[in-house]
């Protein structure tokens, strides 16, 4: 396997990874809320937004690098 094709397997590896954190992040998310802790959830958010910036950049990388 070339370095290009590892590159692309481990690019996807890490947007799948970072995906099912999200899903985490998201349900934490929700269980500060219901708790009434709303900075708390704030916060999470952020960091929902900033993995999602993340893995649009991954991507991108990826469509660059099998084109």
């Amino acid at each position: 396997m070339d370095d290009n094709t590892k590159l692309a397997a481990v690019i996807r590896h890490w947007v799948e990874h970072n995906e099912s954190h999200l899903d985490d992040y998201r349900r934490w998310g929700e269980t500060a809320a219901k708790l009434g802790l709303a900075s708390v959830k704030t916060e999470i958010d952020a960091a929902v937004d900033k993995l999602s910036q993340s893995n649009d950049h991954l991507k991108k990388a990826l469509d660059r690098l099998i084109k």
